[in-house]
């Protein structure tokens, strides 16, 4: 009987071609809207560090101005001071934990025609492949010792070590950094988390780093950041570029993982007494506060989703809701062109219940395809937006098969919705009106 009410509708629609047009033009439209922006929340809102999301931390400590407090959502600043950092690492309490930033070099090969071109980098501890399940293609991470010696290695990107090494093993190789000789050790795989969630500081949406080098090398190339860097102070009894690594600038991003309640107690019980042991030294002149905040909180305290795209996300389901409204008035007057179909039908022997149901059918048929055609418009929305955006959202700006599945439910609905009274109304024909006139 399905089958039959669908190829009844499917006849229904081919008899009048322009309005069944325009009702799957109006869901269309509202569902391609709708998706557009519910489809760039989505994935603007996904948490890449989900399966780790009770064993990962940020890591925040107030050393801020006593005065003031930060201009943050939980009044922490986001990132370390250097000297705070270098401390944390010295703890053997999480199971691992990064130190890291964002830099940048210029890239060359000894003896290549292969031009030098500027990429950027992370300069990191060697727990940050681990800690965010970065996966090797070739080689590795730098031993421990890395992170505190001045030893010139690097971990290339995928895309980096095709444009130097035509994508061939390349670990034991040598390239050119900043005019420095780096030992190639190791190549990650494809891996582009959107949002970025290590890093939500410098551009939640950009795309992950050329190469990566250990931390161990600041002083030695006196390597500052290509981030953001934040300072409460002026003045500081070391000069130079000591003076800026001594400073209270905030610039190193911080991650522990601790496997579980016990472990984050005892870290607790560290962070407490380091910043107490440096409250005596004059520094951490603020009532004691730091906080540990899993993924999926880190993305709420950044506002990676910001209260605008939500706004805007119930603005396109009022658009949508218009549509449907436009839809109820259109299939209102398809369906009442049918009246005397319809009398007949009931005359014959159909009941309210299989009249409704036939036409609920048709108006499935109109959610059905309208949804296919508001795939289509939405991700036309989503190239204009990457186009509109300028390379900001690429690495979300995407429509995935869950939300393809999502728009097509989303236009049946609407349209059943749409249908409901229409189809109420046709099924509830009096015959004997329509029996007279034949």
């Amino acid at each position: 009987m399905l089958g039959y009410y669908f190829a009844l509708a499917l006849r229904s629609l081919r008899s009048t071609p322009i309005l069944s047009s325009l009702m799957v033009a109006a869901i269309a439209i509202g569902v391609g809207a709708a998706m557009t922006v519910l489809s760039l929340n989505y994935m603007m809102s996904r948490n890449a560090l989900q399966h780790k999301d009770d064993v990962l931390y940020a890591v925040q400590l107030d050393s801020w101005d006593p005065n003031e407090a930060a201009n943050t959502a939980n009044e922490i600043p986001w990132d370390l001071t250097y000297r705070d950092a270098q401390a944390l690492l010295r703890s053997d309490i999480p199971t691992r934990q990064v130190a890291m930033h964002r830099f940048g070099f210029t890239v060359e090969l000894e003896n290549s025609q292969l031009r030098p071109f500027v990429g950027s980098a992370r300069v990191t501890s060697r727990d940050f492949f681990a800690l965010f399940d970065v996966p090797f293609l070739y080689g590795g991470t730098w031993d421990s010792s890395a992170d505190q010696a001045h030893t010139q290695l690097v971990v290339l990107s995928k895309a980096t070590n095709d444009k130097l090494f035509t994508g061939e093993n390349s670990v034991g190789r040598s390239i050119i950094l900043n005019g420095n000789p780096f030992t190639v050790v190791g190549v990650i795989d494809h891996w582009n988390p959107a949002p970025k969630v290590y890093d939500l500081t410098n551009s939640p949406f950009a795309n992950t780093e050329s190469m990566f080098v250990p931390f161990g090398l600041h002083r030695k190339f006196e390597i500052d950041t290509w981030g953001n860097t934040q300072g409460w102070q002026s003045g500081n009894s070391a000069e130079g570029y000591e003076g800026f690594l001594q400073s209270d600038s905030v610039w190193i991003q911080y991650w522990v993982e601790l496997r579980d309640d016990e472990q984050k107690q005892q870290y607790e019980t560290f962070l407490t007494a380091y910043i107490q042991g440096e409250k005596s030294q004059g520094r951490f002149q603020r009532p004691l506060k730091f906080a540990l905040s899993k993924p999926s909180e880190w993305l709420q305290l950044n506002k990676v989703l910001r209260d605008d795209s939500r706004v805007l996300g119930w603005v396109s389901l009022a658009f949508l809701l218009v549509c449907v409204i436009n839809g109820v008035a259109l299939l209102l007057a398809k369906f009442l062109r049918k009246a005397p179909e319809a009398g007949v039908r009931r005359a014959l022997g159909a009941s309210r219940g299989a009249l409704f149901f036939q036409y609920l059918i048709e108006s499935a048929a109109i959610g059905i395809m309208g949804g296919v055609a508001g795939i289509v418009v939405a991700l036309l929305g989503i190239r204009a937006s990457r186009h509109l955006a300028m390379g900001w959202i690429d690495t979300v700006a995407s429509m995935n098969w869950l939300m393809m599945l999502a728009a097509i439910a989303l236009a049946l609905i609407a349209s059943l919705l749409a249908g409901l009274y229409p189809a109420w109304r046709i099924s509830h024909t009096n015959p004997a009106i329509y029996l007279k006139t034949q």
